[in-house]
C-alpha cells in the first residue's frame, strides 16, 4: 500500500486515509439527509456509526470466505493483519446493510426511509475510499494515456473506472432522492446500478475466474443484483400508495450536481495520479 508518511514505527497510508476520508464526509452527507427527511439525527448517526463497523469487519470476512478461505485456514493469525490487504466490497456492503437493518428494526426506526438517507453517502464514501485503493488492472493492449505505469508495465486504472462511474451513481442519486416512489426506492436503485458498476469494472482487474471471464467478484455482484430486483418487488407491494412526490428535479438542481461531480472527479483523479503515480 502506498505510503503518505510514517511517524516512528506507526505508518499512515493512502488508502486508509482516502477510507477515513470517505467516512467523514459520508457520514455529515447522511446526517444531512436524515434532517431533511426528519428522522432522528442521533438514532440515525448510531446506525451509520454502527453499520461503518460492521462494513469494515464485513469486507475483511468477505474477502477471507469469499476469495482465500484456505489460506487463512492454515495461517488464522494473518486475519488480522488488514494492513497487508484484502477487503471485499461485497462483504462490506452485506455486513453494513445487515447491522442497519437489525439495528433499525431494534430501536424503531423507519428502515426503508433511513436506508435512502444513507444511501447516497454510502456511494460517496466508496468513491471516495476507492481513490486510495491499490488493486490495478491489467496491462493495457495498447498504451493509452490515462494508463498507470506499475512496475514497468502500463495498467488500467481500475481504482479510476471505480470511482467515475460511482460519482455518477451519487449524482443521480442525489437528484432522485426528492423524487421516489416509495420508500427503500434509493437502496433498490443502488442495488441494481452497482453491482453493474462493479461488473464492468471486474473485467479490467487480474482476479481468478470461475467460468470464462466470470469471477467471484461477478458472482457476488449478481446476487446483489438479484436481491435488488426481490426487495423492488417486496417494497412495490408493501407500500401500496405511491408517495408524493416532494419537487421535481430542475435544471437548476442538475447543474449544481454536474458541478460537484465534475469537481470531485477532478480532484480525485489528481490525487489518484500525483500519489498513486
Amino acid at each position: 500500500m502506498k505510503i503518505l508518511f510514517s511517524v516512528g514505527p506507526f505508518s499512515i497510508h493512502l488508502f486508509g486515509a482516502m477510507i477515513a476520508v470517505g467516512i467523514v464526509i459520508g457520514f455529515f452527507v447522511a446526517l444531512k439527509e436524515a434532517k431533511r427527511k426528519n428522522l432522528d439525527d442521533e438514532l440515525l448517526a448510531n446506525l451509520v456509526l454502527y453499520s461503518i463497523l460492521s462494513g469494515i469487519i464485513g469486507a475483511r470476512l468477505g474477502y477471507i470466505v469469499f476469495y482465500d478461505p484456505l489460506h487463512y485456514l492454515a495461517n488464522p493469525m494473518e486475519i488480522f493483519f488488514i494492513s497487508s490487504g484484502g477487503l471485499s466490497i461485497h462483504g462490506g456492503i452485506i455486513g453494513g446493510i445487515l447491522t442497519g437493518f437489525f439495528y433499525a428494526r431494534k430501536k424503531g426506526i423507519q428502515i426503508w426511509k433511513a436506508a435512502d438517507a444513507i444511501v447516497p453517502a454510502l456511494i460517496l464514501g466508496q468513491a471516495i475510499g476507492r481513490i486510495g485503493c491499490d488493486v490495478f488492472g491489467v496491462p493495457m493492449s495498447q498504451p493509452y494515456f490515462w494508463g498507470i505505469k506499475i512496475n514497468n508495465l502500463l495498467l488500467h486504472p481500475a481504482q479510476v473506472y471505480e470511482f467515475t462511474l460511482d460519482y455518477l451513481l451519487f449524482g443521480y442519486l442525489w437528484l432522485k432522492r426528492t423524487n421516489i416512489k416509495y420508500n427503500g426506492q434509493l437502496l433498490v436503485n443502488y442495488l441494481l446500478v452497482f453491482p453493474i458498476i462493479r461488473s464492468f469494472v471486474e473485467l479490467f482487474r487480474d482476479n481468478p475466474t470461475l467460468w470464462g471471464f466470470l469471477s467471484v467478484s461477478h458472482l457476488l455482484s449478481i446476487a446483489l443484483f438479484v436481491s435488488g430486483l426481490v426487495l423492488r418487488q417486496y417494497l412495490i407491494k408493501q407500500q401500496s400508495q405511491e408517495l408524493k412526490i416532494e419537487e421535481p428535479i430542475s435544471s437548476r438542481k442538475i447543474t449544481q450536481v454536474v458541478i460537484v461531480i465534475f469537481l470531485s472527479l477532478v480532484s480525485s483523479l489528481a490525487i489518484f495520479y500525483l500519489v498513486q503515480g
